[in-house]
């Protein structure tokens, strides 16, 4: 019976742990920090940490501050990385007004209302450096019309005081949310950031493929465009991230060694840098996805040139 208690007690609190991982967090600044040392901490990107808290480019943190430190997602990552606007995906979706409240961020808008940044952006015609201010309107989709958003809106608003420590120290090593699918089988004329792959799909909220790969073999870019991003993402990482003239963006995760850097213009088979140990599996692979509009598409699909 004891031993059976301490079973249930060890699993709730690894589910504790895991919720708070993936909890948003309330971070008091110190003395010395910056928004990019804050991000580099919580390994989210600068973008998300402003969105999350309505900061534009030029705001400056104080001392005492407190900022709301997003959970980490990918796509909101991408989203706010893309330099071209998004338009709306076909949803046939009603929509409502919303007025800007104080204290509202296009972050905490989205996530209440069951809807990506990246829809809210879009919806609403913004850029996503954008500053959202009171008494705004603002177009929502109507609650009933998202089959999910009630879900959606109760799923990680946990918020937790806290200040970094070494308990934020090691954020990658979190587990796999990755719903992985059935080996495919793709065109041999496909390019790949690594050479002969086994190409595994990815199912989900983190929609992709895993690729296999040798240890430390050269990644290289299986479409022109300019690195909108580059550096340590949650759950992922080393990552990449490279736009297309079209608006698409590449995401390439799970690199070690980087050799290009932000704002570089990358062309086909451009060396990007090499395959780096995924911080879950612990094996060389890359896990690469391909988004339009903040949306993940086939990367079996997507253009290569």
């Amino acid at each position: 019976m004891k031993l059976r208690m301490l079973k249930k007690s060890i699993i709730v609190f690894s589910l504790l742990c895991v919720n708070n991982l993936f909890a948003d967090t309330a971070y008091k600044v110190a003395k010395g920090d910056t928004l990019y040392s804050i991000s580099k901490k919580y390994e989210i990107t600068v973008a998300e940490l402003r969105a999350a808290n309505n900061l534009s480019e030029n705001d400056v943190i104080k001392i005492g501050q407190t900022l709301t430190i997003p959970s980490a997602d990918i796509s909101t990552a991408v989203a706010l990385s893309s330099t071209t606007a998004a338009k709306v995906s076909d949803k046939n979706l009603k929509t409502v007004s919303y007025t800007v409240a104080k204290g509202d961020t296009l972050y905490g808008i989205a996530r209440k209302n069951g809807m990506t940044v990246a829809d809210l952006i879009a919806l609403n015609k913004l850029d996503s450096n954008d500053v959202i201010k009171v008494g705004q309107k603002l177009k929502i989709y109507k609650k009933e019309s998202v089959a999910s958003s009630e879900v959606a809106s109760k799923t990680n608003t946990t918020k937790t005081e806290t200040t970094i420590s070494e308990s934020t120290t090691n954020l990658s090593k979190i587990p796999d949310t990755r719903s992985y699918g059935e080996v495919i089988t793709a065109d041999s004329k496909t390019t790949w950031p690594v050479k002969n792959p086994v190409i595994t799909k990815i199912n989900g909220k983190v929609s992709g493929v895993q690729l296999s790969a040798q240890p430390n073999e050269t990644v290289t870019c299986v479409r022109e465009g300019t690195v909108m991003y580059v550096g340590v993402y949650r759950g992922f990482g080393q990552v990449l991230f490279v736009q297309s003239k079209t608006g698409l963006i590449y995401a390439y995760t799970g690199m070690g060694d980087v050799k290009v850097r932000k704002s570089d213009y990358v062309v086909l088979g451009t060396e990007l840098g090499t395959v780096g140990i995924d911080p879950i599996t612990n094996k060389p692979q890359l896990t690469f996805m391909v988004f339009q509009n903040g949306q993940p598409i086939d990367p079996v699909k997507a253009p290569r040139s």
